[in-house]
């Protein structure tokens, strides 16, 4: 097990846009910090759509979690930050076809604003697969 903090950092997902990691691992765990709907390469929202950005918020999460060499069926704890609650329904559709059962546990919560514009925001925290 890593006793030591050490830096998460992929291409394939947004370059961090402050002073903070993409994700950091400690101790067998995994703290992704917050995604928004952007698309990696351009740095731009890939839409108005809730449901696009959240898909795009998953494959950045994935990419993140694929450079510590770990699935997103190692997630532990998503937080779900939402400008308009009312998109929660669709948002909980979205993640049920997305992701596996035993899904993992979960806080949404509403604010008034997110950067760039963004309608969700999602970070995580994983487990490090084994090897």
């Amino acid at each position: 097990m890593t006793t030591s903090l050490t830096e998460i950092s992929t291409p394939n997902a947004p370059a961090a846009i402050g002073p903070y990691s993409q994700g950091v691992q400690f101790n067998g765990l995994i703290f992704i910090s917050g995604q928004l709907g952007l698309d990696p390469k351009a740095g731009t929202l890939v839409g108005p759509d809730v449901l696009n950005q959240t898909q795009q918020i998953l494959l950045n999460l994935a990419a993140i979690a694929e450079s510590a060499k770990t699935p997103l069926s190692r997630l532990l704890k998503l937080t779900i930050y939402l400008v308009d609650l009312g998109d929660f329904d669709a948002v909980n559709q979205l993640l049920q076809q997305s992701l596996k059962q035993p899904y993992p546990a979960r806080t949404t919560i509403g604010v008034n604003a997110l950067p760039k514009g963004a309608r969700i925001e999602i970070d995580a925290i994983l487990a490090k697969a084994d090897g």
